[in-house]
């Protein structure tokens, strides 16, 4: 979906204005309603564990010009955006969106890049994960954030024969807090319980690769050999934990020989997600990504 970007301040008359400013209310809803089509998929039949008891809940969605943020996560899920049949390439990413644990900032880190993907032959998984730092919130980042994350690779691994995806190319990508969980799950995975009585179980949740994108918390991030390749992109006006915290990063991975490419933009800071109207040059960095799968040989 392009957006149309335009003053509406500009306009001759208040009431010229009132009828434009209610026409992008109803645009945006209308695309946040779009996004949640195909519809989501529960990461638990029965609900997330821990979750039961509020797995009813409806989730709340703050929609305006730009924005589509959505919390009271309770049932945790993705949605899935496929290519079609003669554009798919195997390869499948599971998009965690940022938000600070706050909230999940659908528009520009989730639903638009996944569509972008599926134009482009990757099967995309948009991740509703469950927030640690919501008012009220009784989750935590590493027992229920990351728990939705490693199911929800988990999931798209097991589901691979029906999404045409091949199982050995299957990664994860994060923004900002969505880029600490999708780092931690590179950091720490495993290959399944193969004596598990739910089908997902038994799947690994190692990713094969990573894409951080201006990943919060990179204090936490630690290198060993044999991680998943990485591809990490960043502003270099960001504060300095990412924009100085991730080029100390790639330095770890580069010793530890652990395939990695790291793109600074200079004129970027926090959050710029993916706007499929950007002209920036950090507007292009899902191309970027792309192409780097394909040296990587992760992307046909």
């Amino acid at each position: 979906m392009r957006h149309l970007i335009f003053c509406w301040t500009a306009l001759p008359c208040p009431s010229l204005r009132n009828t434009v400013w209610a026409f992008l209310i109803m645009a945006c809803s209308t695309h946040c309603a779009r996004a949640a089509e195909p519809e989501a998929i529960p990461l638990w039949a029965g609900g997330a564990p821990g979750s039961e008891a509020r797995k009813a809940e409806a989730e709340k969605a703050d929609i305006g010009p730009g924005k589509c943020n959505v919390t009271n996560v309770h049932n945790p899920s993705i949605t899935p955006y496929l290519p079609a049949a003669d554009k798919a390439t195997g390869t499948a990413i599971v998009i965690a969106p940022g938000g600070g644990h706050r909230m999940l900032c659908l528009g520009h880190e989730g639903n638009s890049l996944g569509e972008w993907f599926a134009e482009h032959g990757v099967a995309a998984f948009v991740l509703k994960y469950r927030l640690a730092r919501e008012p009220g919130s009784t989750y935590t980042v590493d027992d229920h954030a990351m728990a939705d994350t490693r199911r929800a690779i988990r999931m798209v691994r097991s589901r691979a024969a029906e999404w045409k995806i091949d199982p050995a190319r299957i990664g994860v990508l994060g923004f900002s807090a969505g880029g600490e969980l999708a780092a931690l799950a590179a950091m720490k995975s495993d290959a399944g319980q193969p004596d598990a009585t739910d089908m997902i179980d038994r799947a690994s949740s190692r990713p094969d690769f990573q894409a951080l994108i201006y990943p919060g918390s990179s204090n936490r991030f630690t290198v060993e050999a044999g991680m998943p390749p990485a591809f990490i992109a960043l502003g270099a006006k960001d504060r300095p934990d990412i924009s100085l915290g991730m080029a100390q990063l790639y330095l770890k991975y580069k010793e530890a020989g652990v395939p990695a490419e790291l793109h600074i933009y200079s004129g970027a800071g926090h959050g710029f997600g993916y706007r499929p109207e950007s002209k920036s040059a950090d507007g292009a960095w899902p191309m970027r990504l792309r192409e780097w799968l394909v040296d990587s040989k992760l992307l046909n």
